[in-house]
């Protein structure tokens, strides 16, 4: 059993989408960011960086947090979902880690929570997000999802595009993705995990 830390936001969603996809049974715990438990002295117990999600293995006892680490967890427990080629699957895991979670989380801030009041960050932060979109439209073009077939680097990447109104972005531009996008969305442990540790909105299709 697992004890799963998380909130309604693209990477709590990479942490619940990868346990049901893996099967896990796991407890959820919300830690309501806006209002600042991810602060309280137990949870940083867990998350030394007070950052969702975070898991801890009962089993075990280990405690994780960073959700490219809890995903490399479950791929070497589980040995799966580990695409074609396991250091490819790693590189664009890394990619979604040092990118598109950054570069994607900055848009969502000056684009859908703080539009007109920095122009130069909004200009940066969308031609940035575009730009990331087109390295993962050529990619899924040539390998059909990030390393071949579905693994940990999908699971880890699709939450954040799933916000892809907030970021500007016009489909028509990368059809490949929104091929890639649609796939992932219809599959039922995305689905599932979408909405932990609450429903908050169906997931938004193109």
């Amino acid at each position: 059993m697992i004890d799963l830390y998380t909130w309604h936001t693209a990477n709590g969603r990479v942490a619940s989408i990868a346990l049901e996809e893996f099967g896990c049974d796991y407890d959820v715990h919300p830690v309501n960011i806006g209002e600042g438990e991810q602060f309280e002295p137990d949870f940083l117990k867990i998350s030394p960086n007070n950052k969702i999600p975070a898991i801890v293995d009962r089993d075990s006892g280990r405690t994780l947090m960073e959700s490219a680490a809890i995903l490399l967890w479950l791929a070497e427990r589980h040995h799966r979902f580990r695409g074609d080629d396991r250091w490819e699957t790693i590189e664009w895991l890394m990619l979604q880690a040092s990118g598109v979670a950054p570069m994607l989380g900055e848009a969502h801030h000056y684009l859908h929570y703080h539009p007109g009041n920095a122009p130069f960050a909004e200009e940066h932060c969308a031609a940035e997000a575009k730009r990331l979109y087109t390295v993962l439209d050529r990619r899924v073009a040539r390998r059909g999802c990030l390393s071949g077939a579905y693994s940990i680097a999908d699971m880890a990447t699709w939450p954040w595009i799933s916000r892809y109104e907030w970021q500007g972005i016009d489909w028509a531009d990368y059809p490949n993705l929104q091929r890639w996008y649609v796939d992932i969305a219809a599959r039922p442990a995305v689905q599932r995990g979408y909405d932990v540790p609450m429903h908050m909105n169906p997931i938004p299709l193109p």
